[in-house]
């Protein structure tokens, strides 16, 4: 990678942990509280709308529905999913705390993720991960799509060559939009045609960088 990076950026889901059988535990006492969704969710369904912009994940899951009823399942959903966040959370990727470590004595770290406010901060919080990240941001602090939000963090901090690190097709795109480099984490949920660096496991980072 460039000699002069100073700055690793991540996606969250499928990147740094993986919480989907929390999200889909809460999706489902969700999905109970209305008469008109016949379906319940796994934790391979959540996965398999991982990194895409918060609202158009339901737009995804539920296309039946009406706009109306989509909002009203969101608007629950989203508080569950809060609430089984901060009571279970999510499984680290293995060696993610001690490869943070390492990363931090060269690079300042951030997540941008396409979740709603307040994921990032609970994923910090459930792992006391604060003190390792400068920055973040997110899909529901504007509506701002992924590329649009990693354009914002390398703004605001100044960054000069920063690297974005993720799982999926739409992570890579993002990177595109906002011009920087793409490493895929295979190990994630995803998958990404483009010929790109790659790692095997998140303590890889450490071998890369």
């Amino acid at each position: 990678m460039n000699q002069n990076t100073d700055a690793l950026i991540f996606d969250l889901d499928g990147t740094l942990w993986d919480c989907t059988p929390a999200i889909a535990e809460a999706w489902n006492a969700t999905i109970d509280q209305f008469d008109f969704v016949d379906k319940k969710l796994t934790a391979d369904d959540i996965r398999n709308v991982a990194g895409m912009p918060h609202d158009d994940i339901y737009e995804k899951l539920f296309p039946d529905l009406s706009p109306e009823q989509r909002h009203k399942l969101q608007k629950v959903s989203d508080q569950l999913q809060m609430e089984k966040l901060k009571e279970k959370g999510g499984e680290l990727y293995p060696q993610l705390k001690e490869t943070l470590e390492q990363l931090q004595e060269n690079y300042k770290l951030f997540i941008v993720s396409n979740c709603q406010v307040g994921y990032i901060d609970n994923f910090l919080e459930f792992h006391q991960l604060q003190h390792f990240f400068t920055d973040h941001a997110c899909y529901g602090d504007k509506n701002r799509p992924k590329g649009e939000n990693i354009k914002a963090v390398i703004e605001r901090n100044n960054l000069k060559d920063a690297i974005y690190i993720g799982d999926t097709k739409g992570d890579y795109e993002a990177s595109q939009v906002a011009e920087v480099p793409f490493v895929f984490a295979r190990y994630g949920f995803g998958e990404v045609a483009a010929d790109v660096q790659s790692i095997d496991s998140f303590a890889d980072l450490r071998k890369l960088f």
